[in-house]
């Protein structure tokens, strides 16, 4: 039986991951901080599902991974889906800084540790969700957009140390657009995405073990052309929502 083991996973895209890979006859493990939530979760498959609660901005986050996998008997394949992420225009400097002590510091955290276990078993498959937010610099949120462009670049450079080690690691960056979660609740966005919806495009992508996906095809389309703006453009364009 194969196994998952996703991080952040009480709730949103984790969650709805989490219950797709059920279907799909795999043994799951989900870590996350609410543990009452991991156990309700538990609660509907307990001879499927493994839990640990656990806080990626803590140092003790890997040993708690480690017992994950070890309840699990195994992991073949590591999905980060903690995240967090708010508009800032005034700058506020403990958004900020909370912001990437989770998206960096704790992103760092377990993906390192995602990437010694696959490298001493060798072999695995390592996954994150980043965003599209870190296509260029939001205005409206820049530690967010920010730290999702860390993202893409650290399993960029963690697919190249694969590589040149020769390790038999697959890795995959997922890229969603807005997402209907608890994240961007109470906000405005163009294009929001049910978190079910997502999750089975997730799926699909991991499956196939795409190197980078984004999700969906409408947001694939955004990004190319965001991507064809120039710098002295975007400085002038006020995207936020209401």
């Amino acid at each position: 039986m194969k196994k998952v083991i996703i991080i952040g996973a009480t709730s949103g895209i984790g969650y709805e991951v989490a219950k797709g890979y059920l279907k799909l006859g795999w043994h799951v493990g989900i870590a996350g901080r609410r543990e009452e939530a991991l156990k309700k979760l538990r609660a509907t498959n307990p001879d499927k599902i493994e839990i640990q609660a656990l806080d990626v901005t803590k140092e003790d986050a890997p040993e708690k991974l480690q017992l994950l996998i070890d309840k699990l008997g195994g992991m073949d394949l590591f999905l980060l889906s903690s995240g967090i992420g708010s508009q800032n225009i005034a700058l506020k400097p403990d958004i900020e800084i909370n912001t990437a002590r989770t998206n960096v510091g704790g992103f760092i955290r377990l993906v390192t540790a995602a990437f010694h276990y696959f490298k001493e078993q060798g072999g695995g498959h390592l996954a994150v969700i980043s965003s599209i937010a870190g296509t260029k610099g939001l205005g409206s949120a820049p530690a967010y957009s920010a730290t999702k462009r860390f993202q893409n670049t650290y399993i960029d450079s963690l697919a190249q140390l694969s590589r040149m080690e020769k390790l038999n690691i697959s890795f995959t960056d997922i890229r969603p657009g807005f997402v209907q979660t608890d994240l961007l609740k109470d906000r405005n966005y163009p294009l929001l995405m049910k978190p079910d919806h997502v999750a089975s495009r997730i799926i699909h992508a991991l499956n196939h073990k795409k190197r980078v996906a984004v999700i969906d095809r409408r947001y694939a389309c955004i990004v190319f052309f965001w991507r064809m703006i120039p710098s002295w453009l975007w400085e002038r364009l006020p995207v936020k929502s209401k």
